[in-house]
């Protein structure tokens, strides 16, 4: 256990992302994988069901104590409402009604987005290609932490802090790292998630409304299922810049645990990326991955080698746009 000591800077790399090359050769070899592409049939269904529990259940919250109202926000409440923001993960790849139906997906995301409290969707849209297409990508990807997270965040209690502020930076960080113009989506999205609060508010009272949003930010920050954030991408052994997690989770979550396949194959819905892993076997089962979003956590607190400056960085050339 000697020698280690806590990152001063990030990994760069002066390679492609991985994820390119492991596509070309997958698809080469297992071209049925491409049948896996397409939309859900049943994603729609399962996030419209889930949006409405979650409106059954600020009707149920009404008059019940605050410290009732914090527990089951945490415990339940939350818990969809993050399952919901990983719905919205898959359908900004247009899973839900495929790509001839971009503007369905984009609504359907402001549908799904209603329990969240807060408009999310149509933000996470913008910068979440950015992040596929330039992963790692100095001033482009905004899932990677600042310079100041990564010096200031580097003992176990501040990085327990930066847990629970998770919410804050994820929000914050690309108005930093890389802003761009509000787009006329984001300005819809906002008005119609605002509006859905004010409707719960006159005809239920504000302890709903704090319910969907305390879920919100509490199951987005120190959290179980939020082991994911930090699962995915930071660099737990060196050279590997992208893990995936095969555990019981990934049944509230979408199948985001399967997060090599994912960024291998985004246009594959998360209820097909098991069938990616099990067509190309000998491309995944010898590969770093994670067993416990839990185990994550903990790791990522209490070893003094891990923390946000343990992410893979590069220079990326900018695409042209079409």
């Amino acid at each position: 256990m000697g020698n280690r000591v806590a990152r001063e800077d990030f990994e760069w790399v002066y390679t492609e992302q991985p994820h390119t090359q492991r596509r070309k050769e997958i698809l080469a070899k297992y071209p049925e994988i491409k049948t896996l592409m397409g939309p859900d049939p049943y994603l729609k269904w399962i996030v419209s069901g889930m949006v409405f529990m979650q409106l059954l259940a600020c009707y149920l919250v009404k008059d019940l104590s605050w410290k009732w109202i914090f527990f089951w926000a945490y415990a339940f409440g939350g818990c969809i409402n993050h399952s919901l923001t990983l719905a919205i993960h898959d359908i900004s790849h247009n899973v839900a009604f495929g790509n001839k139906q971009a503007k369905w997906n984009r609504w359907f995301a402001v549908f799904a987005n209603l329990p969240i409290g807060i408009p999310y969707s149509a933000s996470f849209k913008k910068y979440h290609i950015d992040h596929h297409r330039y992963l790692g990508g100095d001033s482009l990807d905004v899932d990677i932490p600042t310079d100041f997270e990564g010096w200031f965040f580097c003992t176990p209690l501040r990085k327990l802090l930066w847990l629970f502020l998770q919410p804050l930076f994820y929000s914050l960080r690309p108005l930093y790292v890389n802003p761009k113009a509000i787009t006329r989506m984001e300005i819809l999205n906002a008005l119609v998630q605002f509006s859905t609060d004010l409707i719960i508010y006159y005809l239920w009272g504000l302890k709903p409304v704090i319910y969907l949003i305390a879920g919100t930010i509490l199951c987005l920050g120190f959290h179980p299922i939020s082991g994911h954030f930090i699962a995915e991408h930071y660099m737990f052994l060196k050279g590997y810049e992208t893990y995936s997690y095969y555990g019981p989770l990934n049944w509230l979550t979408f199948n985001v645990g399967y997060h090599m396949e994912h960024h291998d194959f985004p246009s594959i819905p998360g209820c097909r990326l098991p069938m990616v892993k099990k067509i190309a076997a000998e491309y995944y089962d010898n590969l770093p991955h994670h067993q416990s979003w839990i185990r994550v956590l903990w790791d990522f607190v209490f070893d003094d080698t891990l923390g946000p400056y343990s992410r893979v960085k590069r220079l990326c050339k900018l695409a042209k746009e079409s």
